[in-house]
């Protein structure tokens, strides 16, 4: 499961812009939108996520602003409050990395949903109102013994390299840390510039909130917006995460599944004579639990057999590849549904 809401050692004051100094700072007086500030706890705490939808807006109107607005190499302070505010809606944008892209679009338009809101995915004064709390969206976090145990050698790529193992954990406490916190590593490290990320440091971190919780009766996995949406049993959205789902030569399962079983950090079989084959692996293999196993860190199971809902070792990619026919999240997000689901819930396949 997630972690609950951190309590943080300390926190940074949040400094409210003007709607002066707010328009004034998302062009320059030619009309090109200004590339975001650097990325510090205090431009994050104090960005305004009203600055996101104007320059969505300005950037349709002049494709140099685009170019501007969108550097891959500058993440937005702007973009990590908003998805900092989206996760902790139950609206997931999947890892949190400061750059915009179809999965905070798709969190976006969930967290409208949520609220009753057009479902037209802009972020406008409404949508803001609803996710907006005003609170710090970074904090200081000391790091403990425990965040440093257990740290593995890298992990091989290979199935039966894997399956030498006894566990297949973290690599680093930078990933670790990234992960608890739901951060993508370049953006903890770039946070927290000079760390050593060893026991008793302070470093800085999202503050993403405690998990979702509530039940969960009806699951939708959609192939075509490659998002698997929860519903309770007044047909409410409780959560939306990103995922992938399937591939074209190992695709995903049709029509209306229920929950079986839900295995924290399992094993993984590894079966070419079932599923797919890996490399030049053509025997059965067990491949032992850890985060960044094959399955990651929770096996939501399906009536359909060998299929489930499951974590990833790369979050990152999560709908940026293909799966082997199964519907994969983020560790975060597959344990926190975990916890929402029984067996019996519906999961339907949806879209194409």
């Amino acid at each position: 499961m997630r972690l609950a809401m951190i309590t943080f050692a300390s926190v940074f004051a949040v400094n409210v812009m003007s709607a002066h100094a707010q328009e004034s700072s998302l062009q320059s007086p030619q009309g090109v939108a200004n590339p975001p500030p650097a990325l510090t706890a205090e431009t994050i705490n104090s960005a305004s996520l009203a600055s996101i939808g104007a320059a969505a807006k300005s950037s349709t109107e002049d494709s140099a602003a685009d170019d501007a607005a969108e550097n891959p190499d500058l993440p937005d302070p702007a973009m990590v409050r908003l998805q900092v505010l989206l996760d902790r809606a139950g609206a997931s944008p999947g890892v949190i990395d400061g750059f915009d892209g179809d999965n905070v679009r798709k969190a976006v338009r969930a967290a409208e949903a949520m609220n009753g809101l057009p479902v037209d995915g802009e972020i406008d004064s409404d949508l803001i109102a609803t996710l907006e709390q005003g609170d710090p969206i970074i904090g200081g976090y000391t790091i403990t013994d425990e965040d440093t145990a257990d740290i593995v050698a890298p992990i091989p790529s290979d199935y039966a390299e894997m399956a030498e193992r006894d566990f297949l954990g973290y690599t680093s406490v930078a990933e670790k840390l990234a992960e608890q916190f739901h951060m993508d590593q370049d953006l903890l490290t770039t946070l927290n510039p000079g760390a050593s990320f060893a026991a008793g440091e302070q470093i800085r971190v999202t503050a993403y909130g405690p998990d979702r919780t509530g039940t969960v009766t009806r699951i939708e996995a959609d192939k075509g917006a490659r998002q698997l949406r929860a519903y309770d049993a007044e047909g409410r959205l409780v959560v939306a995460y990103p995922a992938t789902i399937g591939s074209e030569s190992n695709p995903s399962p049709s029509g209306i599944h229920t929950v079986e079983g839900v295995a924290p950090m399992p094993n993984y079989t590894y079966n070419p004579d079932i599923n797919f084959q890996q490399g030049d692996n053509t025997e059965t293999l067990i491949v032992p639990p850890g985060p960044n196993g094959p399955v990651g860190s929770m096996w939501i199971d399906l009536s359909e057999p060998t299929y489930g809902i499951h974590g990833t070792p790369e979050p990152a990619l999560i709908d940026k590849t293909s799966s082997h026919g199964c519907v994969r999240l983020t560790n975060w997000d597959a344990q926190e549904l975990s916890q929402m689901v029984s067996p019996g819930v519906e999961v339907e396949f949806v879209g194409g």
